[in-house]
């Protein structure tokens, strides 16, 4: 075969390529809840959905928890785990979740993913804490612990904002933390003058995984600050570029 002929095979490679290479990231929400339902739940898988519109990642939601098959999330470039509670996974699933994450997967968690598989010490790892409480819905003061990382380096050096503080137990001593609560700014803090609110971890697989714990509320899906923060989580965790 000369050249010419081979000309149309190359163009059909070369545009395959092309297409795989481009192919956007996809994400897997997952929403389940073995307690507390949280309202905001559906307006969280909104915004993802929107994010994902505007800025080029494929958005699937879910709140079944047979979605956690070795075959389903290798599809994933991300699996969020938005306000989830409780034992949401069984044991077939939790091992099918480990072998993603231990295989390179990322994760990224939002508010109650701190409440959830208290029975599963992998899990508490990953997540980087666990819940212990909160005192009602407040308006505090956050402090940016690292001003320059691409997660919250939007944001001023003191951001105020309302929402449902945790406090946490069992804080893993090797999260980098992003921000950190004012406990002085607001009542029921139990944390004292180190307690992180949102953070990261680089895995031992190749992943990340991130944590925030704002996102209680259904406002906080529609404050323009927050909404930016949880899309560059998002962004952070999958390695886009954020323009």
């Amino acid at each position: 075969m000369n050249l010419i002929n081979k000309l149309p095979i190359l163009g059909i490679f070369l545009f395959s390529y092309v297409i795989g290479f481009a192919q956007e990231p996809e994400v897997l929400v997952f929403s389940k809840t073995k307690g507390f339902w949280h309202k905001s739940i559906p307006a969280g898988i909104e915004a993802i959905e929107e994010m994902g519109e505007e800025y080029g990642f494929k958005v699937s939601e879910t709140d079944e928890a047979k979605e956690f098959s070795p075959e389903n999330l290798k599809k994933y470039k991300l699996v969020i785990f938005l306000n989830t509670t409780g034992n949401v996974l069984n044991n077939k699933q939790q091992q099918a979740f480990e072998e993603y994450i231990e295989g390179g997967g990322n994760f990224f968690g939002i508010h109650s993913a701190a409440d959830t598989e208290y029975d599963w010490p992998w899990y508490g790892n990953l997540v980087g804490a666990y819940f212990n409480g909160h005192p009602p819905v407040a308006e505090a003061e956050i402090i940016v612990e690292k001003p320059d990382h691409l997660t919250v380096s939007h944001l001023s050096g003191v951001w105020t904002r309302r929402d449902e503080w945790y406090n946490y137990k069992n804080i893993s001593p090797h999260l980098e933390m992003l921000l950190r609560l004012d406990e002085s700014t607001y009542e029921g803090g139990e944390n004292g003058e180190n307690h992180p609110i949102a953070w990261y971890q680089e895995l031992p697989g190749g992943g990340k995984a991130i944590y925030t714990g704002g996102g209680h509320t259904i406002e906080s899906y529609i404050e323009p600050r927050f909404r930016e923060h949880l899309l560059r989580c998002i962004q952070f965790a999958t390695a886009e570029h954020i323009d």
